[in-house]
């Protein structure tokens, strides 16, 4: 095999799909690749051929330019594909085999992975802990919205699916579990959801729905979804949330018509750094707004669970603070309350295994709840466009014809 085609980042607005290399069984450099890791032999590893990779909101923040990261970076960390090659130190996994892969990319041997923390692995980005495949920053693995894809630590890293002919079935649904289903349901957990608590999700982007079928999951009484764009809280309507309308103004006084007080029992944020203000500041960003309405409208001794975004340079900031990912909290209200807060990468393989079975089980439609979309690898560029103007779709990339028309 010689050919391979890729979505990469190609400065401010703009993605083309790229020839690139094969994977072989060595980290090369390229755009985004730690020196550290060049040269780095991956015999652990496997090659997939792509069944689907999505676009995530994640990769948005890097197109519209409001990370570090460099031009020609190949995009994509929501992977599922079929193994197609196996490395020398592969023990279990087998071609054929059709997989997720959890967007973190982990070891498997450290103490945070032991610890099932594989959101920050200590030994597969040089720079700092944690890693991802096509993004800023996370030690520069080769992104997966490509045909074809190296897996590192593959015995440990894939959740294979028990059944071909299933997992091709329920592929749109099962594409999901690379990142948005368990992260979303990480917020929703780590906030504390339970059998018929409230929550209040803000942002109904993918992330926040899946958050909403999450809480869904975990037996929550009412579930919020806040957002600005109308169609994407109708598409949180179709499963029976509440919704919130932030254009409207202040999130409490919509929930205490929804629940008559205007405390939820729990938060989640699904929006991250580039948030926008309330009411008449809609329109303009204000990076903090979701974090400290959180804290607002979450009842004394609740919990946050923050999927949402936050990055420690932001080149489009609205000040030099924000640039540095250095926002202005009421901390002093969220200590007051003793409020709880859980951040950062969520640990996919906590929770993907459970999350499988639910949608083999027929328990939940994830993809119909967030509107997946196929579409194919040469259409990239128009769903980006698309899902930045706000469209209510997830799009689903399907490189190699395995999505059924």
């Amino acid at each position: 095999m010689s050919g391979n085609k890729a979505v990469a980042y190609k400065g401010k607005g703009k993605v083309e799909v790229i020839d690139i290399d094969y994977p072989s069984f060595e980290l090369k450099d390229g755009p985004g690749v730690h020196p550290d890791n060049v040269g780095r032999q991956v015999h652990h590893g496997v090659i997939l051929k792509t069944v689907t990779t999505n676009i995530c909101g994640s990769d948005q923040h890097m197109v519209r330019g409001r990370t570090t990261a460099p031009e020609n970076l190949v995009l994509g960390h929501e992977i599922t594909g079929e193994v197609v090659e196996v490395g020398r130190d592969v023990e279990f996994i087998k071609e054929g085999d059709i997989c997720s892969v959890p967007f973190n990319i982990s070891c498997g041997r450290c103490k945070n992975c032991k610890e099932r923390k594989t959101g920050i692995c200590l030994n597969v980005n040089p720079e700092r802990p944690g890693s991802a495949y096509g993004y800023v920053d996370m030690g520069g693995w080769v992104g997966g919205q490509a045909e074809y894809v190296l897996v590192p630590y593959a015995d440990w890293n894939l959740l294979k699916f028990p059944d071909r002919d299933q997992s091709l079935e329920k592929i749109m649904d099962l594409t999901m579990l690379s990142d948005i289903f368990p992260t979303g349901f990480h917020g929703a957990y780590s906030a504390g959801v339970g059998p018929g608590s409230s929550v209040y999700i803000a942002g109904a982007g993918p992330v926040g729905l899946a958050a909403a079928v999450g809480a869904k999951l975990l037996g929550a009484g009412v579930i919020i979804v806040a957002d600005l764009n109308e169609d994407r809280l109708k598409q949180a309507r179709s499963f029976g949330c509440e919704t919130v309308d932030v254009s409207k103004g202040d999130p409490k006084d919509q929930i205490e018509q929804i629940l008559g007080t205007p405390e939820v029992d729990c938060g989640v944020d699904a929006v991250g750094f580039e948030a926008r203000g309330h009411g008449e500041g809609s329109k303009t960003e204000a990076p903090a707004t979701v974090l400290n309405s959180l804290m607002e409208v979450t009842s004394a001794g609740g919990g946050l669970g923050i999927p949402g975004l936050y990055v420690t340079g932001d080149p489009g900031g609205i000040d030099e603070a924000a640039q540095k990912g250095s926002l202005s909290l009421n901390l002093g209200l969220g200590w007051a309350k003793s409020l709880s807060f859980v951040t950062g990468q969520c640990p996919v393989m906590k929770y993907n295994r459970g999350l499988m079975q639910a949608i083999l089980a027929g328990k939940v439609n994830i993809a119909d709840a967030v509107n997946a979309k196929a579409i194919g690898l040469e259409d990239a560029p128009r769903g980006y466009e698309e899902f930045d103007a706000g469209a209510a779709t997830k799009y689903v990339l399907n490189p190699n014809g395995y999505v059924a028309a």
